[in-house]
This record gives C-alpha cells, sequence and structure tokens, in this order.
C-alpha cells in the first residue's frame, strides 16, 4: 500500500530481522503438508500465553482505575474533606497525564525490543502508585497519585493493542481484541463485587477505613500480576524467547502474506518518523475525533456505581447490583467480535452498539422506575462493544508501516480518552438522581461519533476502488523494499507477492 509523506528508506534491515533471514531449518514449518497444522498450533500458543496476560492485567487495570468511584461509597469524600467538585477533579486528573502520554508510549514501544519488560514494568509502577492512594490524607495528597497512576497505565491498552495486531492477522485480530477488552468489562463487575467484599469487611481493621485497604489490597495485586507478565508476554515475532527460530519465521511470514508486504520498518527509521506519518493522514485525525466524542458519551463508566446507587439501595446491594450488566456486555462483545472477524465489516459492529447506549439513554430520559432505569444500565454497558473494536479498526486502516501504526494507535487512544476526562466533569452531583442533562450531552456525542465513523467508512471504500487502479502499477521505494521482504520471507517471487496483495484491502 501507497504512504504518502514517507521517506526513501535504505534497502538494508534491522540487525533482528538480518539476524532470522531464512534457513532450511527456520522454514521447515512452510512446508504446505504442515504449514495449516503448525500454524493453528502457533496461534493456540498466542491464545494460552499472550490474551489470558493481558486480560489479567487489563483486569486489574480498570479496577485499580474505577476504585475510587466504590471508595465514594464508603466515605473517601469526608475523610479526605472533598467537595463535589473536587471529586470530579480527582477522577478525571487521571486522563490529563493518561491522555499525552499514550502518544510517546507507543512510539518508545514501536522502537524498542522487548514490549514485554517494558509493558510488565509499567503494570508494577501504576500497582505501586494505586496502593500509595490508600494512605493519602488530603486533596493535594490523592491528586497527586491520580496524576503518577496516569502515567504507566498509558502504556498498556495502546500497547497492548499494537502488540496483538503485531501478531494476529486481519481476521484473527478482532476477537482477540475483544476477549482482550473482556478484561475491562470484567473488572467493572467483579471490581464491584470484589469492592463489596473489602468494604462490607474491613472497615476498621487495624485501625484503618475500608476505602483504604481497597488500595492497599487491589495495588498490592497489581504489582505480582506486573512481575509474573514481564517473563509471560511474548516481544515481537522476530524476537520472542519462548518461540523456536521455526516458529517466528512462520509469525513472521503470516503477517507478511496478510498485508501483502512485509510487517517491519526499515532500518533507517526513526522513532519520530511514524509520528510524521500519522499525523499526516487525515484517517488518523478523524479517528482522534471519532474516538473522542465516542468516549464522551460513554463517560458514565466512571460513574456507574452512582448511577446504580439512583435505584434506591444501599452500598452493598448497590455495588452487587452493578455487576450483570458488565456480565451481559462481555458476551456481547464477543459474539459482536466473532461476527465482525467473520464478516470482516466494522462500521455496524461499532456504531450500531452506539445506538443502543442512545436507546437507554432515551429510557432513562423518560422514566425515574427502578425496572426501566436499570434496563438502561445494561444497554449503556454494551456501548463498550464497539470501543473495543476502535483500535483494530485503526490498526487495518493504518496497518503499514508499523512504526505509523503504533503512533496511530497511541494518537488515537490518547486523544480519545479526552472525552473520558470531559465526561468527568458531566455527570455532575446537583443533576442527580435524574442526570438528565448529563444524558443529552452524552447522547450528543455518541451521535457525533456516528457521522464520523461514516466518513472513515466512505473514505476506506474510497481508497480501495483506488487502489482497484493501482495494484498494476510499479512498486517503489519503501513499499517495494517491505513487498520484496515479504516474499523473501514466504519463498516467492516478487511478481507472486505483487498478484497476492490484490487481496489486501482496507476493512470498513
Amino acid at each position: 500500500m501507497s504512504f504518502d509523506g514517507e521517506k526513501k528508506k535504505s534497502e538494508s534491515y534491522t540487525e533482528d530481522v538480518v539476524a532470522v533471514r531464512p534457513t532450511e531449518d527456520d522454514s521447515k514449518l512452510l512446508a504446505d503438508d504442515i504449514r495449516r497444522v503448525a500454524e493453528r498450533k502457533l496461534v493456540r500458543k498466542l491464545d494460552f500465553r499472550l490474551m489470558p496476560a493481558v486480560v489479567i492485567i487489563y483486569l486489574m487495570n480498570y479496577i485499580d482505575r474505577v476504585a475510587i468511584t466504590s471508595a465514594r461509597l464508603q466515605g473517601l469524600e469526608a475523610d479526605l474533606g472533598l467537595t463535589d467538585v473536587q471529586y470530579d477533579t480527582v477522577v478525571a486528573i487521571l486522563y490529563a497525564s493518561y491522555c499525552p502520554a499514550q502518544i510517546p508510549s507507543n512510539m518508545i514501544l514501536g522502537y524498542i525490543n522487548r514490549p514485554s519488560l517494558y509493558i510488565g514494568a509499567c503494570v508494577v509502577a501504576w500497582g505501586l502508585t494505586s496502593a500509595l492512594t490508600g494512605i493519602t490524607t488530603n486533596f493535594a495528597g490523592i491528586i497527586a497519585c491520580r496524576v503518577f497512576i496516569g502515567l504507566p497505565e498509558a502504556a498498556f491498552y495502546p500497547g497492548s493493542m499494537y502488540l496483538l495486531s503485531r501478531w494476529y492477522t486481519k481476521k484473527e485480530l478482532a476477537f482477540r481484541s475483544a476477549i482482550f477488552y473482556v478484561g475491562l468489562l470484567v473488572s467493572n463487575a467483579f471490581g464491584s463485587l470484589i469492592a463489596a467484599g473489602i468494604l462490607g469487611n474491613m472497615q476498621g481493621k487495624l485501625g484503618i477505613a475500608a476505602w483504604r485497604w481497597l488500595f492497599y489490597i487491589e495495588g498490592a495485586v497489581t504489582m505480582f500480576v506486573g512481575l509474573q507478565t514481564m517473563w509471560i508476554l511474548p516481544d515481537f515475532p522476530h524476537n520472542t524467547r519462548w518461540l523456536n527460530a521455526a516458529e517466528r519465521r512462520l509469525a513472521q511470514v503470516r503477517l507478511a502474506e496478510d498485508a501483502g508486504e512485509a510487517d517491519q520498518d526499515a532500518a533507517d527509521t526513526s522513532i519520530f518518523d511514524g509520528f510524521k506519518l500519522a499525523i499526516k493522514d487525515p484517517k488518523v485525525l478523524i479517528f482522534m475525533l471519532m474516538s473522542c466524542s465516542q468516549l464522551l458519551g460513554l463517560s458514565y463508566i466512571n460513574f456507574f456505581p452512582t448511577l446504580t446507587a439512583t435505584l434506591g439501595f444501599n452500598t452493598t446491594i448497590t455495588l452487587l447490583m452493578s455487576a450483570p450488566p458488565w456480565i451481559f456486555a462481555s458476551f456481547c462483545c464477543l459474539g459482536n467480535a466473532w461476527n465482525a472477524d467473520r464478516t470482516g465489516e466494522r462500521f455496524f459492529h461499532i456504531a450500531g452498539w452506539w445506538w443502543a447506549v442512545i436507546l437507554g439513554y432515551i429510557i432513562s430520559l423518560c422514566t425515574m422506575s427502578i425496572g426501566g432505569r436499570y434496563f438502561s444500565l445494561f444497554l449503556m454497558t454494551t456501548g463498550y462493544c464497539g470501543f473495543a473494536l476502535t483500535l483494530v479498526w485503526v490498526s487495518s486502516a493504518i496497518p503499514r508501516p508499523p512504526a505509523k501504526r503504533s503512533v496511530a494507535m497511541g494518537l488515537v487512544n490518547g486523544f480519545g480518552n479526552l472525552g473520558n476526562l470531559m465526561g468527568s466533569y458531566i455527570w455532575r452531583a446537583n443533576w442527580s438522581p435524574e442526570y438528565h442533562p448529563s444524558m443529552i450531552i452524552a447522547l450528543s456525542g455518541l451521535a457525533f461519533a456516528t457521522f464520523l465513523s461514516f466518513i472513515i467508512r466512505w473514505m476506506l471504500i474510497r481508497e480501495n476502488k483506488q487502489m482497484d487502479k493501482d495494484d498494476m502499477k510499479f512498486m517503489q521505494g519503501p513499499d517495494r523494499e517491505r513487498i520484496e521482504e515479504a516474499a523473501r520471507l514466504e519463498g516467492i517471487t516478487f511478481d507472486e507477492a505483487i498478484r497476492r496483495r490484490k487481496g489486501v484491502r482496507y476493512l470498513y
């Protein structure tokens, strides 16, 4: 595929790629008679090692991040002397560091060779910061913790999505990304259950308030998980230590065939080249606005226990009732992603769930009955089924070179989370229990996100038609380099690689 603005790269490749130049032994899994079985084994190995690791980390990520909302129900505001505006600032300030840090973090991730160590260290860092939240005694202390927890957390979600895109093909990525994202949905369910257990049984233990125990326990568990993931997570297909040479070669060939070119950067690609390429692509800018508007519309997540509390039950019952909607959303998310992989469709698998959230908001705007409001909470949680595929869509719409894809994913998710920052101020306490103005603002955000996603769909359809016209043009410069490398990995000629590339198109 052509990437405007990309400078001509050297014909040499990185030392890591040179180190895995094909040999007869490396190619043993590429033979037609064993390729299919070997590929299934490779994917299964990734599914049983990579996927559980990122799901568990994501589970701890959101449990740590939204513990503040559960702690609010058990006296955090009173103990620290917070006003409503100060509490909203405590929730929002995380995104002030989390959003901008995602861009340089993904730039670093695309440049280093050991993402397993980088991501693992960041998990330990945010676990430590979360635990320290329990010792705060005033507004300044908890603000400092929230700022510093956002910095290491910024490495995880866009970084893990980029890592998944370096291992799975387009037809595999949506479902795996949904499994990954279920970690967030489940964390909202089980985070509430865990919080209910801690807050209900730890009050006054050793003279410590229950909400402080919540941060101590969850932070300690997160640090333990971070240390374990340093050796569980893979690195990249060319240098993962727990794969043999033949498996690494097969992993590279799979992605080369999927894209029609090698999934690698040329040797002289700097850490800033990907950033320059990404910001020049109008699709990236529209994705950024779409993600921001989407997350503004889904910003209820940081106030979900508070919204559930409007049903009128006590703290323990409220936290228990917060779990079923997220469990329901988890099943919807997996089914939606499975069908997205099967069909290759993206727009309706993302925007359709926003429309369900809009319906939920409309129901809540029309009634305060317990049944109607609780049903609307189920509809609202399904919006994250669409969000789960947002970076999947970005990775297929901005596929190559990897440096550009990495930065694009960081930009989209980083800028998008500004929607969460803004959303932290729209669910105001003086608008409770109806929260009608909050829901109207969120509904408008989802409507605008729908409009932007339709524009992206139209742009991708147009680019696919243009590629149909350009396929037979002579490939030059960096594009030719990556296709030649793909041909070398697959053991085919350049012309054969060009013919295979005709089947490669953007998913919309």
